[in-house]
Formats: C-alpha cells, sequence, structure tokens
C-alpha cells in the first residue's frame, strides 16, 4: 500500500513544481506537468533507497540546531577570509572515514558538508565509507582539528538521528559482509 501512495506523491509533486517554474496556474500547465511527471516516473525510475534506521525527532532537531549554527559561522568565517588583506588562505583536501551504514544518511552527510560554506566534497567512496574534503583554510592545525572534530559530531548526530544499533535492521538486498 505504501508504494502507490509514494508514487501518487511523487507525481503531485513534480506536477506541483512544474507549474512553479512555468508561473501560473493553469488546465494546460497541469496537464502538461502531469504529462512530464508520467514520463519521469514511468520511464526513468530511480532505484529504491532502503530505509533501514528509524527517525529520532529530538536527534534530529538537535542536528539541524547544531548545522545551523555551523552554517552561521562558517558563512562568517568565509566572509572574514575574503574581506582579510594578504595571500589568500591555505587549502586542502582532506580525507575522512566514516562510520555510517546507510547511503541515504551517507548521502546526507555529504548534503550537510556541501551546504558548508569552505567544504565542498571532491568524492565518495561508497564502499571504504572515505570521503574527501576540499577545505578552505587548513593553515594550521587548529583549523584542521577543527574540521576533524566537525566530521566526528556530524557521524555522531546522524548515528543519533537515523542509525542507532538497537534500531538498525539491514536491508534484504544488501550483502552481509562476514568480517
Amino acid at each position: 500500500m505504501r508504494q502507490p501512495i509514494l508514487r501518487v506523491w511523487i507525481v503531485c509533486w513534480l506536477v506541483l513544481v512544474w507549474v512553479l517554474l512555468w508561473g501560473n496556474i493553469s488546465a494546460a500547465n497541469i496537464l502538461s506537468g502531469l504529462a512530464v511527471a508520467l514520463v519521469i516516473t514511468l520511464l526513468l525510475p530511480l532505484p529504491p533507497v532502503p530505509v533501514e534506521g528509524r527517525f529520532h525527532p529530538l536527534s534530529v532537531l538537535r542536528l539541524i540546531a547544531t548545522v545551523a549554527g555551523w552554517l552561521v559561522v562558517s558563512s562568517f568565517q568565509v566572509a572574514a577570509l575574503a574581506v582579510k588583506p594578504g595571500p589568500p588562505p591555505l587549502t586542502a583536501v582532506l580525507r575522512a572515514h566514516l562510520h555510517l551504514k546507510s547511503d541515504l544518511v551517507l548521502a546526507l552527510a555529504v548534503n550537510i558538508l556541501n551546504l558548508t560554506p569552505g567544504n565542498i566534497v571532491l568524492e565518495i567512496d561508497q564502499s571504504r565509507r572515505m570521503i574527501y574534503v576540499h577545505v578552505l583554510d587548513v593553515g594550521s592545525e587548529r583549523t584542521v582539528n577543527r574540521f576533524y572534530h566537525q566530521i566526528d559530531k556530524l557521524q555522531k548526530l546522524l548515528v543519533a538521528s537515523f542509525e542507532r544499533e538497537t534500531d538498525w535492521r539491514p536491508s534484504e538486498d544488501k550483502e552481509v559482509d562476514p568480517a
């Protein structure tokens, strides 16, 4: 029962986006949006992403508040670096290992890092759970340590929000690694 409801929701969402892109509500826009939505959902379906953990609202609120704080602070840091006289800051690509089980949560972590000013994820090694992040300011050991501390904190918040050990149920379509 969940699959058909989800498909109808996706089609309705795509029609709404189509109408908003055109800027006015008309029968032609709604019908053409419906046609485009059906073509997208029927001819170009996305693979299903397994949801393996459980949603914890209070932990998600803590995650949102923490990330919002990071966005504000890093925005000011990047702005200060932009107006600071002298040579540009030292940048580097740093590697971080993530201990996240779910591909969906891994994608969420990468999106959070990409939204944070001063960071951009360049590569994701999905099988080893490694990410390579271009970091704007690595001019001191303190700034590098701050980046790794942020990664650790983000992982802890994501695990508390979606991947708690007590709630974890691996999906049936994933291969179980005996190691």
